[in-house]
C-alpha cells in the first residue's frame, strides 16, 4: 500500500472518494467537505488546512483515506481542548499546529478511517493510523486526534493504544411514532402540557414555518437564511464561518440531504434552521432569526425536526452539540467518543489520567440527566 497526502479534496475524484463513505454519511460525502474548501470556509484565516490522507493498493486504486486537517487552533471541532493547549503553553511549548481528522465545524458521529468494503479493514486501517502518526511525528506537531468517530474506528484506535475521550451529546430517537401528538403520549402530563403550550405559542403569534429540500430553495432565501446565520455570530461575538456560496452549494450537489426550516411571519421571513439528512437521521446544524418570538427556536430547530423525522421514518434526529434543555424536550443523553494520542511524553501521560477522570464524570453526568427526562416511564435503550 502507498500514502498520500493531498492539500485539497479536489486532487481526489467524488466517486472514488464517494466510494470508500460507505453507509449514508452526508458530512462524510465528497460534495460537503469539498464546498468547504471551495466556497472559503477553511484555510488559514480560520485554521483549517486540509492535509487528507490517502492509501492507494499497488494497481493504484484507492482503498482508504482520512479527512484530516492541520488545525492551528481548536475552533469548530466540539471535543475541547483548550485547557490541553493551555498546559503547553505554560511550560513553554507549543500546542499549535495539531492534526485533527475531523469534519470542520461538525460534532456528527462516523466513519473517519475510511476503508473500500473489499480491502482487508485492518490493514488498511493501519496504514492511515502509521501514515498520520509518521507525518505528525516528522513535522513535530503535538498531537494527533480523532474526533466523534463511530463505534469499529473507536474499538481500532483503542487497541493500538490511543486515548479514548468521552462526550454527551442529546438525540432524538424515534420508536415508531404516528406522529408528534403520539410522540407526546409518553409524557407526564406537566411535561406533555408545556411543549403544548410552547408550539401553541408560535401558531399564536401568526409565524408560519416552511420545510424545503434542497431542489426548492431558491437563491433569494439561502441569501436571507446565510443572514440569519451570520446574526447568530454577531450576537454572541463569534465569527461566521460558512459562506452563503457553500450552502447554495449544498443544495445543488445533496439536494436530497438538505432540509431547510424557514419561519415567516406575514411577508416576512424572520427565522431559519439548517439540517442535513441521511436515510435514517436528521441532522440539525445551523440557526439564525432577526425577530424575537416566544419558543421560535424550539419549533424551528427541534419541534420542525422531530415532526420531519416522523414524517419521513428516520430513526434519530442529532441537533447538535450541548444543550441541557433538550433534555426536557425528550432528547435523550448519548454519549459520544474521540481518540487521542500526545507526543511529549509527559503530557500524554498527564492527558491519559485526565480523559479517564473524565470519562467517569461524563457517565454519572448522563445518568443524572437521564432522571430528568419528559416520560412518563423509562425508555428502552435506543437501537
Amino acid at each position: 500500500m502507498r500514502t498520500t497526502f493531498v492539500k485539497s479534496l479536489g486532487a481526489v475524484a467524488a466517486s472514488d472518494w464517494n466510494a470508500l463513505v460507505g453507509g449514508d454519511h452526508p458530512f462524510l460525502r465528497h460534495e460537503f467537505l469539498a464546498a468547504l474548501e471551495e466556497h472559503g470556509c477553511l484555510g488559514e484565516r480560520w485554521g483549517w488546512l486540509p492535509r487528507h490522507l490517502l492509501v492507494n493498493d499497488a494497481d493504484g486504486r484507492l482503498v482508504g483515506a482520512a479527512p484530516l486537517y492541520l488545525k492551528y487552533n481548536s475552533y469548530g471541532e466540539f471535543v475541547f481542548d483548550w485547557s490541553w493547549a493551555e498546559a503547553y503553553q505554560r511550560r513553554g511549548l507549543r500546542y499549535y499546529p495539531k492534526l485533527v481528522s475531523a469534519i470542520p465545524y461538525t460534532p456528527a458521529t462516523g466513519p473517519r478511517l475510511l476503508v473500500a468494503p473489499d480491502s482487508d479493514p485492518e490493514a488498511v486501517r493501519k496504514a492511515l493510523l502509521e501514515a498520520a502518526l509518521e507525518k505528525a511525528r516528522a513535522e513535530g506537531l503535538s498531537s494527533l486526534h480523532w474526533l466523534f468517530t463511530g463505534p469499529e474506528d473507536t474499538a481500532f484506535l483503542e487497541a493500538q493504544g490511543l486515548m479514548l475521550r468521552a462526550g454527551c451529546q442529546f438525540h432524538w430517537n424515534n420508536r415508531g411514532y404516528r406522529d408528534f401528538d403520539d410522540y407526546l403520549e409518553g409524557f407526564s402530563s406537566h411535561n406533555r402540557k408545556k411543549l403544548r403550550r410552547e408550539r401553541r405559542r408560535v401558531q399564536e403569534a401568526g409565524v408560519e414555518l416552511e420545510v424545503l429540500g434542497g431542489a426548492e430553495i431558491t437563491d433569494e432565501q439561502w441569501r436571507i437564511f446565510h443572514r440569519f446565520y451570520t446574526s447568530t455570530f454577531h450576537k454572541h461575538g463569534g465569527h461566521a464561518t460558512l459562506s452563503e456560496s457553500f450552502f447554495r452549494a449544498l443544495g445543488h450537489t445533496l439536494p436530497d440531504n438538505v432540509v431547510l426550516v424557514l419561519a415567516r411571519h406575514g411577508r416576512r421571513y424572520v427565522a431559519g434552521a439548517f439540517n442535513l439528512r441521511s436515510a435514517d437521521t436528521l441532522y440539525g446544524r445551523h440557526w439564525g432569526c432577526e425577530a424575537e418570538f416566544h419558543s421560535l427556536h424550539f419549533e424551528a430547530c427541534y419541534y420542525a425536526g422531530i415532526d420531519y423525522a416522523i414524517a419521513h421514518g428516520l430513526r434519530r434526529f442529532e441537533p447538535g452539540a450541548q444543550g441541557e434543555h433538550k433534555v426536557g424536550r425528550g432528547f435523550e443523553p448519548t454519549a459520544t467518543r474521540s481518540a487521542h494520542w500526545v507526543a511529549h511524553p509527559g503530557f500524554a501521560a498527564a492527558v491519559r489520567d485526565f480523559v479517564g477522570r473524565e470519562h467517569e464524570a461524563v457517565e454519572d453526568y448522563m445518568l443524572e440527566l437521564a432522571g430528568h427526562l419528559p416520560f412518563k416511564h423509562a425508555v428502552e435503550a435506543a437501537p
